[in-house]
């Protein structure tokens, strides 16, 4: 098995709240850094796991980043919190449901694709798709799998930030419902139970560095609530 890299971790006299950061599919903890520095700007030891987003189903991979997470929960005092990036929010509902912290706090998601991405749909039969994207990459379909079927609602609170905002015109134009982050669209971002949810001027993959996005994180994690975008 891959060792799970974390790329921040609290020291273990940590005496404040702690944020799992969990990437999307086919890329890494480096995309998630202009997040990961800001949350530790306002006073949050952070997690930045570094994941085989490719090499395994959801369910494998959140067994992987079991023991990483455990142990940072185990460093902080606070509340555990969750932000997440696309596939990443997926796993964290997993995670949550298998191995939920004591202390979890709240969840974040960026682009998420809750209800599926229709992208996926498009393009899941496809060799070179499942040859990049691996046994994940199927699961990310408006068919939910099983695993994601059979998880209980949270009873925990969950923000969800959408894009409006695309740099694949032709997915945005012909394959997705609109408005859309090139990827997702806003609709299938959005999680039945959800405590709150915004959209913002953003792609799927601008989502996790753009102001307004890293803003409104931070405020649902201190207020359980995002602000208002005027």
């Amino acid at each position: 098995m891959r060792e799970i890299q974390p790329t921040s971790v609290a020291r273990p006299d940590a005496r404040c709240d702690g944020v799992v950061l969990l990437h999307g599919i086919g890329v890494g903890a480096w995309t998630l850094k202009k997040l990961d520095r800001a949350l530790q700007r306002h006073g949050f030891a952070t997690l930045n796991l570094d994941y085989p987003s490719r090499k395994k189903p959801l369910e494998a991979l959140a067994e992987d980043i079991h023991a990483p997470v455990a142990a940072f929960a185990g460093q902080c005092d606070g509340a555990i919190h969750f932000v997440a990036h696309s596939m990443g929010g997926l796993l964290a509902r997993i995670y949550i449901a298998r191995y939920r912290p004591v202390r979890l706090g709240r969840v974040v998601m960026l682009g998420t694709p809750n209800a599926g991405s229709e992208v996926a749909d498009l393009l899941k039969d496809l060799s070179l798709y499942r040859a990049v994207f691996g046994p994940a990459g199927s699961q990310l379909s408006t068919a939910q799998p099983p695993v994601l079927a059979a998880l209980p609602p949270p009873d925990y609170a969950i923000g969800v930030i959408a894009g409006c905002r695309t740099i694949a015109p032709i997915a945005s134009a012909f394959v997705l419902p609109r408005p859309n982050d090139g990827r997702v669209s806003v609709e299938s971002a959005k999680l039945a139970d959800m405590t709150d949810h915004i959209v913002v001027k953003a792609s799927h993959t601008g989502l996790p560095r753009n102001a307004v996005a890293i803003e409104q994180t931070i405020a649902f994690l201190h207020d359980g609530r995002f602000n208002p975008i005027t």
